[in-house]
């Protein structure tokens, strides 16, 4: 069975920095594509970035340079680091795991992946 867990969302000022963490279960992170989303009140669901298995990386290009994904492999953990935050970044952050091996252009579509976490909340606020 696959879990996905994630943790580290709060409360930051604008700038402030934040390292969610995506502990997962029933996968091998190094080996499995898996993905950010995020969804603000009132708003759909929306990509963030994604780690394909070969070890491609892919961001929305809004939060490129703000934002990196990584995975501690010890842990199977994946993380998303967000720095320079801003309050339009403010939602709850969801990690999942893709279904078998998809192609780059579909990572960033929720139909692609089959597991997700119960999301953690993320806050930018003064």
């Amino acid at each position: 069975q696959v879990q996905l867990v994630e943790s580290g969302g709060g409360s930051v000022q604008p700038g402030g920095s934040l390292r969610l963490s995506c502990a997962t279960s029933g996968r091998t992170v190094r080996t499995t594509s898996m993905g950010w989303f995020r969804q603000a009140p009132g708003k759909e669901r929306e990509f963030v970035a994604a780690r394909r298995s070969n070890g491609a990386t892919y961001y929305e290009d809004s939060l490129k340079g703000r934002f990196t994904v990584s995975r501690d492999d010890g842990k199977n953990t994946l993380h998303l680091q967000m720095n320079s935050l801003r309050p339009e970044d403010t939602a709850v952050y969801y990690c999942a795991v893709a279904a078998g091996s998809p192609i780059s252009s579909s990572l960033r579509y929720a139909r692609t992946y089959e597991y997700w976490g119960q999301g953690t909340q993320v806050t930018v606020s003064s």
